[in-house]
This record gives structure tokens, sequence and C-alpha cells, in this order.
């Protein structure tokens, strides 16, 4: 006999979890993989928003301001 939510986003969830610590991915206190910061802008060369860093290694203020990157955001990705 079925047991519903049990066997559902439950297990997923927990199934999720488990293979995200075999593939050696870190989680944060919610049981989800780990977020940090990252610099998305655009520059000359890449006109089109992209990964330009993590935020605690580059700098997205000293790169606008120089003029070197626009359009700076900083978004939370996994590791």
């Amino acid at each position: 006999m079925p047991r519903g939510y049990e066997e559902g986003p439950v297990a997923e969830e927990a199934q999720a979890r488990l293979d995200a610590l075999e593939r050696g991915e870190t989680l944060d206190a919610r049981g989800g993989p780990e977020l940090r910061p990252a610099v998305f802008g655009s520059t000359e060369a890449e006109p089109e928003p992209h990964f330009i860093g993590w935020a605690d290694e580059v700098d997205g203020d000293a790169l606008f301001d120089s003029g070197e990157a626009w359009g700076i955001s900083i978004r939370r990705v996994r590791r």
C-alpha cells in the first residue's frame, strides 16, 4: 500500500542530498547545495552577461568603476 508523501517529494529530496554528498558537493544548513556569490556582467570582449568570477575573488565595483565591465550583478550559484 503506498504511503503517499513519504515516498514522493520527501524521498526524492533525501536522495538528491545523498547524491550531492557522493559527488563531493557541500551542503548548506538547510541540506541543499552550498551557494556562493558570483559576479556576472558584460565586457567589451563578451557583451552578453556572463560569469566573471567569484565575488570574494573579483571586485565587481572596481570592474565597473574602471569601465572594464558593466551591468554587474551578484548571483548566488552552486560551487
